[in-house]
């Protein structure tokens, strides 16, 4: 299994790097895609981040998933960056995983792909959602789409992930583990 979670300029920390984390404790091979041309990375709130690697040259043929974290103005960076939107787009026409958390749904609603889907998003975002039926939880899935209210939610995303990819008895054991109850 593989995942890859990117990274751009004004990304929520919490989201990425819990959901990172927690993949990784799962045993689910995760790489941090920086989208510019360099591998650190500057969160919202001033911690940088050393990308695994940088998305020009990278295909993500292999990535069961796709994660969006949030943040400000990291989304409006991940939604203004061409080549992602066309992996986004193409991941969805796969029916394979996309994940997104926070304000990060905001893309997948302006790509159009959460018409007809269940999603959640951080409170204030949900007119960016277009066409999806709200749902008022921490996480979401609906059909190859996971979504999250935000930064006090990222560790049951990164959980429902592994659930996603793995099993239940692997989350459970994980959370346990965790003490994430």
């Amino acid at each position: 299994m593989e995942a890859a979670v990117f990274l751009a300029d004004g990304f929520e920390e919490i989201e990425a790097l819990a959901t990172v984390d927690v993949l990784r404790r799962a045993g689910i091979d995760t790489v941090m895609v920086s989208i510019s041309d360099n591998y650190d990375v500057r969160g919202s709130h001033n911690i940088i981040v050393t990308a695994d690697v940088l998305f020009n040259g990278q295909s993500f043929d292999d990535a069961d998933i796709l994660v969006l974290p949030g943040g400000m103005p990291g989304t409006l960076n991940l939604g203004n960056h061409d080549g992602l939107k066309r992996l986004l787009l193409r991941q969805n026409e796969m029916k394979k995983w996309i994940g997104a958390i926070c304000a990060a749904p905001k893309i997948l609603g302006e790509l159009g792909l959460l018409k007809g889907q269940f999603a959640t998003c951080y409170p204030g975002f949900e007119h960016t959602l277009e066409g999806a039926i709200l749902a008022d939880e921490k996480v979401v899935v609906s059909s190859h789409f996971v979504t999250g209210k935000g930064a006090g939610a990222a560790i049951d995303f990164a959980l429902k992930i592994v659930e996603l990819l793995k099993d239940h008895e692997a989350a459970d054991s994980l959370r346990e583990s965790m003490i994430a109850d």
